[in-house]
Order: structure tokens, then C-alpha cells, then sequence
């Protein structure tokens, strides 16, 4: 008796920590899903001057890393400064491997509706705060059951440094929340410390390549598991073709150590977008990435190829 006791409690002791490391495991899978999604499917970015040189601008020295595109925008001397920017857009896009496995992959159609409105004020000379509050929805066509909201509230400063070929340096807070899209229950929260750093080296006045390192700090995380810090490098390019029209295209190496379970794992992405600019307030994109990822743990290998548009509304005052 004492032995199928003992037997029987060895093997619900077991099982038990199946269902903990599988639970554990769909925790990362589900935070690493969506922190990637929310990367890729952001408003397009405001695309560079090319009207004149100075170290003025008219909106507030930006952190493009964030949306893995790697450009930044060309500085121009101008009389009048908007530091509101509401911004609403519609990314719809097919994404080649909704769950990021290594075998197996199926794709989808994603509809990610975002809002944002940002305050940058202008502190002083080329010193600018950013307080941004954005919420964004991403809605599977097929596979519904992965649908997930994000909430975003960020401060920060960003200096540019004239002197030094208009360098970017930007320092941020982001609590950012991932939620179902009916309940709001959280099944991830996440408080990062995000530091960078980029040099836009501009080619004559409508092209130009910028070269940049970005680390983000997760300093608070619940649950634990998905806990990861972010270390890249990037580089892009960036021409625009009619006063309207512009290109750009970026790779990016990203190494994300885990804060628990050893896992480490190393990213390469490689984007391109295209946007025209119908009128000061109304954007079409088209956007293309792919990302490899390698992981320590095999398991978290996976490759993804995401292309889309969407449409974006801004509006400054």
C-alpha cells in the first residue's frame, strides 16, 4: 500500500509539473506572440523632410525603432511646433505562422485597429518630452481564439544633438498591457525602460540612411515568464520619390535574453514600407517583414513573414 501510495503521488507530482511548464511555456508563447505583432503593425511613420536643413522641426524628434522600419526623420527649420498628435489607423495584413512554431506553421489575416494621441513638448532648443497613450486591437479572420488587445502609456524625452551630425538620443517609460478584446483581463503586463540611440546621415535632400542601437529594460513584469530585455543594432534607408511618395527598408539584429528559464534568443528582421502621403492628414502604407528567430531552446525557433497595408489618419494641433 505504502508503495502504490507513493507511486501514485510520484506520478500527480509529475504530471503536475507538465501542466506548470506547458502553462508556463503557452504564457511566452502568447506575451512573445503579441509583443511581436505590436511591433510590425504600427501607424506608419512620419516620413522625412526633405524641404530644408536646421535643427528645428515640426513635430518631435521620434524613436522609428520601435516599429522595426529604422528611420529617422530629417530635421527642418520651421516658425510654428504642434506638440498634440492624434493619430487613428487600420493595418490589415496576412502573417505566415499566427503561432510562431518551427513546424507546422499556418497563416492568417490580421486586422489591428489602432488609436494614439501623443503631447511632445518642446522643452528646450532640441529637447522634446513625449507622453503618448495608444490602445490597439488585433483581430484574427480564422483563428479568433488568439485575439488580444494592447495598451500602451509612455513617457519619455528625446534630444537631438546637432553637433554631432544631428544625432537622436531618446530615453522612455512604457507600461504596456496585453488584454483579451471583450473582457480586459490582463494576461500580460509589462513596465520597460527604453534607451536609443540613432544617427540619420542624410544624402542630398531626399534620401537618406540612419545606423542605430536600442535597448529596452523590462524593470516589472507580470507573470514572470515572459519577462525578456531587448539589445539591437539596426540600419536603414529611407528615399522619398515625389514630394508624396516614399520608400524605406531596414534590418535589424535583435538579442533577448529571458529573465527566467535560460532561455536566450536572437532575432534578425528585415522590413520595407512604402507610403504616400494623400494629404497632411491621410497616409496609405504598404509594409513587408520577415523575421527569423533562434532560440537556445529549439523550441522557440520559428520564422514569420508578415505583409499588409493600412490606412493612416493624423492629425497635429
Amino acid at each position: 500500500m505504502k508503495i502504490a501510495s507513493f507511486l501514485r503521488l510520484s506520478v500527480a507530482l509529475f504530471l503536475a509539473l507538465l501542466w506548470l511548464s506547458a502553462t508556463a511555456r503557452g504564457q511566452a508563447t502568447s506575451a512573445d506572440r503579441a509583443r511581436l505583432l505590436r511591433s510590425q503593425a504600427n501607424l506608419a511613420p512620419l516620413p522625412p523632410s526633405t524641404e530644408g536643413e536646421g535643427v528645428d522641426q515640426n513635430y518631435a524628434v521620434s524613436t522609428p525603432n520601435d516599429t522595426d522600419l529604422g528611420e529617422q526623420a530629417i530635421l527642418k527649420r520651421v516658425e510654428k511646433y504642434d506638440p498634440f498628435t492624434l493619430e487613428l489607423g487600420v493595418p490589415i495584413y496576412y502573417t505566415s505562422n499566427v503561432a510562431l512554431v518551427d513546424r507546422g506553421a499556418m497563416g492568417d489575416t490580421i486586422i489591428a485597429p489602432v488609436v494614439g494621441l501623443t503631447y511632445a513638448p518642446k522643452i528646450t532648443g532640441t529637447l522634446y518630452g513625449e507622453f503618448t497613450v495608444r490602445q490597439q486591437f488585433f483581430y484574427y479572420q480564422d483563428f479568433t481564439s488568439f485575439n488580444f488587445a494592447s495598451f500602451d502609456g509612455i513617457a519619455g524625452v528625446s534630444y537631438a544633438i546637432p553637433k554631432a551630425n544631428n544625432l537622436i538620443l531618446h530615453a522612455d517609460l512604457d507600461y504596456n498591457r496585453l488584454t483579451g478584446t471583450d473582457d480586459f483581463d490582463d494576461f500580460f503586463s509589462n513596465v520597460a525602460l527604453n534607451l536609443s540611440a540613432e544617427m540619420p546621415i542624410a544624402i542630398g535632400r531626399a534620401q537618406q540612411i540612419s545606423f542605430g542601437a536600442a535597448a529596452s529594460v523590462s524593470l516589472y513584469a507580470t507573470p514572470t515568464p515572459p519577462q525578456r530585455n531587448d539589445f539591437g543594432v539596426y540600419a536603414g534607408y529611407f528615399v522619398s520619390l515625389t514630394r508624396n511618395l516614399s520608400l524605406s527598408a531596414a534590418g535589424h539584429v535583435v538579442v533577448r535574453p529571458y529573465d527566467s528559464g535560460g532561455r536566450t534568443d536572437v532575432s534578425e528582421i528585415i522590413s520595407g514600407s512604402a507610403n504616400y502621403r494623400i494629404s497632411d492628414w491621410f497616409t496609405v502604407s504598404a509594409i513587408t517583414t520577415f523575421v527569423a528567430n533562434q532560440s537556445n531552446q529549439s523550441v522557440f525557433d520559428y520564422n514569420v513573414f508578415n505583409i499588409g497595408g493600412g490606412l493612416t489618419f493624423s492629425w497635429k494641433f
